[in-house]
């Protein structure tokens, strides 16, 4: 572990790697950790002086991450595009009344009780999404599984398994339903292909603004923390 001297001071995470041939800097989206690739014989005032010589772009990426927003009750939340305050409800379930997304039971509880909703209407979404390309593919879908993914938003596995982030649901529901179409495609193509993007473009002709909304806007939907 380094430190970079501050304000304020950075702490860095020294990896070395057999692979790696130079000297390379990371910033995780997930929790602003730093870490400083290097190879396995590179002394550690070296890579000090590597992250000295980057720190203007170090301290300008550790910048841009979006500010993280604990949930609580009176908080906002994203859901489908629409920023809704999380209010104490009398319900069994939760529920979206007007610019609220009410939550039954304990306000400590919010957090939870909050994602526990999106994850259940980002599978109800997903899922009709997937079926519906499916079907005008000729191909099945077999299992759609959620994950609080960071690296992708969905996956498409050679059985016609599906893997989503529930975090999708946060966006507006073109950008859900774009990605559905993408992960659909990959039943046609496992690649990135050209033949790949011209299934895309079938099921869903503006494919590109949907995913330069994600390009945009995708890293705050992990600003929150449930």
């Amino acid at each position: 572990m380094l430190t970079l001297p501050g304000p304020p001071p950075v702490e860095i995470t020294l990896r070395r790697s057999a692979r790696s041939r130079r000297f390379s800097l990371r910033v995780s989206q997930l929790d602003g950790r730093v870490t400083l690739s290097m190879p396995l014989r590179a002394r550690e005032s070296e890579a000090m002086e590597f992250a000295r010589g980057h720190e203007s772009w170090l301290r300008a990426a550790l910048a841009r991450r979006p500010t993280t927003q604990p949930l609580q009750m009176g908080g906002t939340l994203l859901v489908e595009g629409r920023l809704l305050t999380l209010d104490p409800g009398t319900t069994r379930s939760p529920q979206i009344l007007g610019d609220s997304l009410l939550l039954p039971g304990n306000p400590d509880q919010a957090a939870p009780r909050a994602a526990a909703f999106l994850k259940t209407l980002a599978r109800d979404r997903l899922a009709a999404a997937s079926d519906h390309y499916a079907t005008l593919i000729g191909r099945k879908v077999t299992r759609i599984t959620l994950r609080d993914t960071r690296s992708r938003w969905g996956s498409c596995a050679h059985d016609g398994a599906l893997m989503y982030s529930w975090r999708l649901v946060m966006a507006p529901p073109p950008v859900l339903t774009y990605v559905a179409a993408h992960e659909v495609a990959h039943m046609v193509e496992m690649n990135h292909s050209d033949a790949f993007w011209a299934v895309v473009t079938r099921l869903y002709p503006q494919w590109q603004t949907q995913r330069k909304w994600l390009h945009s806007h995708g890293r705050d939907l992990h600003a929150y923390q449930f």
